[in-house]
């Protein structure tokens, strides 16, 4: 009492009395025009004599508020989503793109709210808009795509330090969508061809080299046994036999011609 008496001074309190007095005078009349309910997710700032009357927040529930001398601002403590307008920014490695986001915060001191700072929801607001592009235009394209988690945490490390003295909690910070030139597009779909193609080249070489070491080692078997070879030349001609084909070619064995050679000769 005594800090309160020292604060707003004697005539203040002879105004707080006397609008005590008109209270009771009126009252239960003027009853109606001193209780004000204040809801689950708000909070009462009173102001007496254009002081803040508590260092806390009042509600929820009744609060009562003097005619005349007091006022009070409501304040709404329920997440509030701030869409980011896309933004063009100019990224670390010379790219022009343009980049949207979402930033959810709440109130968490209703007096640092209305005390610090005019309009609370538009500081914020603009406050993200210049920390996104300012985060933003220290990263490359390629980190940009890739980090959009990472740069989103930074986003809201530096949102929550700088709104601290506002009241502001930031809970999470979101980049929706990022938009590159038609051209960047293009030039990036045409790299991205060329190494999927310079890998499935790779891969078929790869495949050619292990099969030429298969049909090298199949070589070398069936060197060691002709009647192996004989089988082999059957195998073949029972499957091209199966697919119904009109005209079959069946390879002779080269030592059967030189047999055959040697016996018209002999005869």
């Amino acid at each position: 009492i005594a800090d309160r008496r020292e604060g707003i001074g004697v005539c203040g309190w002879i105004l707080v009395s006397l609008s005590f007095l008109l209270v009771l005078i009126t009252f239960p009349i003027s009853i109606w025009a001193c209780i004000k309910v204040i809801r689950e997710y708000e909070r009462a700032v009173v102001f007496r004599l254009g002081r803040i009357l508590s260092k806390k927040a009042k509600g929820p529930g009744l609060i009562l508020v003097l005619p005349c001398t007091d006022m009070f601002i409501k304040v709404d403590l329920r997440t509030v989503t701030c869409k980011i307008p896309p933004q063009e920014i100019l990224t670390k490695d010379a790219v022009t793109t343009q980049v949207d986001g979402v930033v959810y915060y709440r109130i968490h001191s209703a007096v640092s709210a209305v005390a610090n700072v005019t309009d609370v929801h538009s500081a914020t607001f603009l406050l993200a808009q210049t920390t996104l592009r300012n985060v933003l235009g220290t990263q490359s394209l390629a980190q940009l795509l890739s980090g959009r988690e990472e740069i989103a945490h930074s986003i809201r490390v530096i949102l929550d330090s700088a709104t601290e003295q506002w009241g502001i909690k930031v809970a999470r910070v979101e980049i929706k969508d990022v938009r590159i030139p038609v051209a960047m597009q293009r030039a990036m779909a045409a790299e991205a061809e060329a190494a999927r193609e310079a890998r499935a080249k790779v891969v078929a070489a790869e495949g050619e080299m292990n099969a030429s070491k298969a049909l090298k080692q199949a070589s070398m078997v069936l060197a060691e046994s002709p009647a192996g070879l004989q089988l082999r030349y059957l195998q073949t001609l029972t499957t091209l036999a199966a697919e119904n084909n009109s005209t079959i070619v069946f390879p002779l064995p080269i030592n059967m011609l030189e047999n055959l050679g040697h016996k018209n000769r002999g005869g």
